[in-house]
């Protein structure tokens, strides 16, 4: 398979897909202004060509903060794209939808993924999907767009996530995760007072959320929200570490872009070594696929932020493209299989 990508700044469609011909599935990374305009145009420029789009920035080489990326495979992969509706309140009664496309496909955990693009309410979405996903091993990767939109399929849709089951018909798909953080001393926290709903930690340990956090840093409450960059919080999932970034302050609750739950167990991290956690993935990458068609990947705004505030983030993207053909999302909420996480890399490979 191949994958291809194009862009606009200034968000010309026709110079975004200029060269594209015969795509088999198609990706749309668009700006809020311009989003609507271009899926009609994109449904129209290939008619019936499975496809999935959001509002986010999107990257190769280089970053396109505004205008329109346009990614699609090509050449030996086989493809079906649909939406689960009503993600805020009941996405598992789109499922039908997802099982069909499955069994059309009729992929493997080898050769299989799905990609998502969400709207909202990612970990309720995410255990949905894996109902379906998980019968048969089918890894996903996915994330958050902007202003509540996605697209599938020529149409758009609000409280929605928009998904494609994706088969390389020609080798096997891996996907991956990157967490640039390690753990900060041994500080171990039982939350209380959360509202599940709004993602909100009441308490720590007893003691309201952010004063813990503040004490512990020593930083001031207008510094919490950048402090977070390099200090998120983390939960412990299996072998797995699971990044909580900070939203906003609350009176004396924090704010979180994830779910947490009275009772659970909570660590503070650090950023770490960045640069070498990078050189790793692509090393890892390497060593599982000598040979790569495709790498498409969705990076957490704050790692974009952070990357970007550091001077790394051309470095970064041009390291990333010693893979080859890699392009991706900045996306505000990252999905790895059934899990919704912050401030991290997800990616899919393709032989």
């Amino acid at each position: 398979m191949r994958q291809f990508f194009g862009k606009s700044r200034n968000g010309n469609l026709e110079e975004a897909v200029s060269g594209l011909e015969n795509p088999q599935f198609i990706m749309l990374m668009s700006n809020n202004a311009q989003f609507e305009t271009h899926v009609k145009a994109l449904e129209k420029r290939y008619p019936g060509v499975p496809s999935i789009g959001c509002i986010g920035m999107s990257y190769d080489v280089r970053m396109v903060e505004e205008g329109v990326g346009v990614v699609a495979f090509l050449d030996g992969v086989s493809a079906t794209a649909n939406v689960l509706e009503q993600v805020s309140a009941m996405p598992v009664k789109y499922i039908r939808r997802l099982e069909e496309d499955v069994r059309r496909i009729n992929g493997a955990a080898e050769d299989t993924v799905c990609i998502d693009f969400c709207a909202g309410n990612d970990a309720c979405v995410l255990t949905t999907i894996n109902t379906v996903l998980k019968q048969r091993g089918i890894p996903l990767v996915g994330g958050t767009g902007d202003a509540g939109k996605v697209s599938a399929n020529g149409r758009i849709y609000e409280d929605a996530v928009a998904y494609a089951i994706v088969r390389n018909l020609n080798g096997r798909v891996k996907t991956y995760k990157e967490n640039i953080y390690r753990k900060l001393g041994n500080y171990r926290f039982i939350a209380s007072d959360t509202d599940k709903e709004n993602y909100v930690i009441g308490t720590l340990n007893g003691r309201p959320a952010k004063q813990v956090y503040k004490n512990i840093l020593h930083v001031t409450d207008e510094e919490i929200l950048t402090q977070t960059f390099q200090n998120p919080f983390g939960k412990i999932n299996g072998d797995d570490t699971c990044i909580i970034s900070i939203k906003e302050v609350r009176g004396d609750a924090l704010a979180c872009f994830r779910q947490v739950n009275d009772s659970d167990v909570l660590i503070l991290l650090e950023l770490a070594d960045y640069e070498a956690v990078v050189q790793r993935t692509i090393e890892n990458i390497c060593r599982d696929f000598p040979n790569r068609s495709a790498v498409f990947s969705v990076n957490c705004l704050f790692r974009y932020k952070l990357f970007c505030e550091r001077g790394y983030m051309d470095t970064y993207l041009e390291e990333m493209s010693e893979l080859g053909s890699h392009a991706g999302l900045v996306g505000y909420g990252e999905h790895y299989n059934n899990r919704f996480v912050n401030q991290s890399m997800t990616c899919v490979v393709f032989e």
